[in-house]
């Protein structure tokens, strides 16, 4: 994914200065100083790595996050490397080594957890390259910067969500499972916080009753399933999943549709996946949270970008991490609930294309859910 971009800007550079040689013209003087300035500031900016976590866990690592990251490198003339660990430490550690040792001097990460990110981030201050977390916060990593939403707010979207669709099917004193994310995930903590915000007062006054609960091990969907019909079989009276994100919500809503129960017991999401849309617009999950990914991906790749050149940019906020106690520079957007009603909202972001999403048995309601 390397982009030979120096290369040929020091060629039009050259072309230029051979035009001004041959001539005395004001204008021709102005554009050879226009061609190196551009050639001298693509020369002074360095490499910007990016490792991804996986594509198992969520589609939007390689359907939205690359193309997104690789889009603003390529109209900011930098050179990158965008590489997918695939949820391998020993990857995602040898992936860093050799971003570092070709050159790369910023480095930016989806750490696969805190332990790991922070080695690489250690060893990548130690030979100065600059940092950024993205999406997630490495605990005690102490990255140049974080770019990310406001995840415990996404958490709150979820409980809401949960509160609005119990409440829509009339459930009294409903019984409600928790599959939380990863138990290595920061971010799936500040879910947990946020969700827990708005349904743990409704259990403290026994308006609804909590029920099974579990941590899916690395976002693994197969592990959720299976978790998931342990807890339907120890407790048939679930009336309420909240699942961290569409690609659990599809494991639960799998195991309800073996039991009968799908559409009848809502279940939420996150990302506002392609299959976590469907699910929507079928009646079988309650609701996603939709995160704006390319606004995400142009916030971290303009740090990155500015780092590169060897700027210091100013972030618009900071998070406190709570290992180190210390401030870490950050960029935080806002998530937006989607609902049946909205769904036609991301379609028109352009995060999902009509196609894709109104294949087959959609079209119809799709047609229904006016998108157009």
């Amino acid at each position: 994914m390397r982009k030979g971009i120096l290369s040929l800007t020091a060629t039009a550079a050259a072309l230029a200065l051979g035009l001004t040689a041959c001539g005395g013209d004001g204008g021709q003087t102005s554009s050879t100083s226009t061609a190196e300035a551009s050639a001298s500031a693509s020369q002074q900016a360095g490499k910007i790595g990016v490792i991804l976590p996986d594509s198992k866990s969520s589609a939007r690592w390689e359907t939205a996050d690359r193309k997104y990251l690789q889009e603003a490198f390529e109209a900011a003339g930098v050179e990158y490397d965008i590489q997918n660990a695939q949820n391998d430490k020993t990857a995602f550690q040898t992936i860093a080594d050799q971003m570092i040792t070709n050159g790369a001097t910023v480095l930016m990460i989806v750490n696969l957890d805190s332990g790991t990110g922070k080695t690489v981030i250690d060893k990548a201050r130690a030979q100065g390259v600059a940092t950024i977390d993205y999406d997630r916060l490495t605990l005690g990593g102490n990255a140049a910067y974080y770019v990310s939403f406001d995840n415990e707010k996404v958490g709150q979207l979820q409980g809401e969500g949960l509160v609005k669709c119990l409440s829509d099917n009339g459930a009294e004193k409903p019984i409600v499972a928790y599959l939380n994310g990863s138990p290595t995930d920061n971010n799936a903590t500040l879910f947990k916080q946020g969700y827990d915000g708005v349904l743990k007062p409704k259990f403290d006054a026994g308006e609804y009753v909590k029920g099974p609960e579990q941590s899916v091990p690395d976002w693994d969907n197969t592990q959720a399933g299976t978790l998931f019909e342990q807890m339907l079989t120890s407790e048939p009276k679930i009336a309420g999943v909240l699942s961290a994100n569409d690609g659990l919500g599809n494991a639960a809503i799998t195991v309800l549709k073996k039991n009968k129960l799908n559409g009848k017991v809502p279940v939420t999401g996150q990302d506002a996946t392609v299959q976590g849309l469907q699910n929507i617009l079928a009646g079988d999950q309650c609701m996603t949270v939709y995160k704006a990914v390319k606004k995400e991906a142009d916030a971290a790749a303009a740090l990155a970008v500015a780092l590169a050149k060897g700027e210091k940019p100013a972030a618009s906020g900071s998070v406190k991490d709570p290992e180190t106690g210390q401030d870490v520079p950050a960029e935080l957007l806002e998530p937006q609930a989607i609902y049946a009603d909205n769904v036609k909202d991301v379609v028109a972001d352009g995060y999902v294309t009509k196609e894709e999403l109104c294949t087959g048995e959609f079209a119809e309601k799709c047609t229904e859910a006016g998108i157009q």
